[in-house]
């Protein structure tokens, strides 16, 4: 990683955007627009509104109306939409959430042919090189797990060199099995990406299930040995701590209702980099992440009302 990195005014999130089925009552749905970096960009845009930092967001979306559903959203949140391909030949991917009684979800997904994974394949409107120009990158697993293999070896020889030129990376390996073609595949991307991030964002639960760590410390040895500084551990209910001394942030309320938990990774990284954007220290981009995850979870779907954050 390049130690001296240049002020953060632009960040770009990178993944895909899918269309959110959510039932009202076991019979009715509505419909929203949602994803995990979607949702984390969303949240930043929100939070940073008051700040000259603008956010961005990096897709592929087709041309139906699906698509022009999604990328009204994406404008909506004041998201920049420059770095969006369009093509005419995919849809969005689709998936559905189901709760149960104590805010858990399940998901069903629709989402193998979707516009998402022809990303940054030529011909292509949005090449790798124009992300050269923003300040911060945020990925996650999924946003590799969705392309192609060379495309992913392109993606990440150009963020070695974006970190090489002073740009900023942070990562969350959002390991889902389903999506890779394989475990190995998975490991081999997600440790080249640690080696590559500045700031790390892993889920406990995650990284045991993809390296096979016993618990927590073997989790942040690991990662340790992959030249990973900072960040945070998000651990649920035990809450987060920092990445590189397993410390739990002190004064976190305690989370008292929880009706949906779907965004609440995706709300953490956003308070997370947030705080970390306006130079606040660990302890103080901990609690921003969780105070805001905190909240989130309060409303049904991925994204509040608008006027609740």
């Amino acid at each position: 990683m390049a130690r001296n990195k240049r002020p953060i005014q632009k960040i770009c999130c990178i993944g895909e955007v899918i269309i959110e089925i959510v039932s009202d009552d076991g019979v009715n749905a509505k419909l929203g627009v949602a994803g995990v970096t979607f949702n984390t960009a969303v949240y930043l845009s929100r939070i940073l509104a008051d700040t000259d930092v603008s956010v961005a967001y990096c897709t592929a979306l087709g041309s139906d109306p699906y698509s022009q559903i999604i990328m009204k959203s994406i404008y909506a949140h004041g998201i920049d939409t420059s770095s969006i391909e369009i093509g005419d030949d995919k849809n969005p991917g689709l998936y559905a959430i189901d709760t149960d009684e104590n805010g858990e979800r399940s998901f069903t997904y629709w989402r193998s042919d979707s516009a998402a994974r022809t990303l940054f394949q030529a011909p292509c409107s949005v090449p790798l090189e124009e992300l050269a120009g923003y300040d911060l990158l945020y990925l996650s697993g999924i946003s590799l797990a969705i392309l192609t293999p060379e495309v992913r070896r392109n993606l990440l020889h150009f963020v070695s060199g974006f970190c090489k030129g002073g740009g900023t990376v942070a990562f969350d390996s959002n390991y889902r099995p389903r999506l890779w073609e394989s475990t190995k595949a998975a490991r081999e991307l997600n440790r080249e990406m640690w080696r590559l991030t500045d700031i790390a964002l892993p889920s406990l639960d995650d990284e045991i299930e993809l390296f096979g760590n016993r618990n927590q410390i073997d989790v942040l040895r690991r990662l340790g040995s992959l030249g990973v500084e900072f960040g945070a551990l998000k651990r649920g209910a035990l809450g987060p701590a920092n990445l590189t001394t397993c410390q739990k942030a002190q004064g976190l309320p305690t989370v008292a209702e929880v009706v949906d938990s779907t965004a609440a990774r995706d709300s953490f990284k956003a308070g997370f980099l947030a705080a970390h954007v306006k130079s606040k220290g660990v302890r103080e981009c901990l609690k921003a992440g969780h105070n805001l995850a905190a909240e989130v979870i309060k409303w049904n779907g991925a994204i509040t009302p608008i006027q609740c954050i």
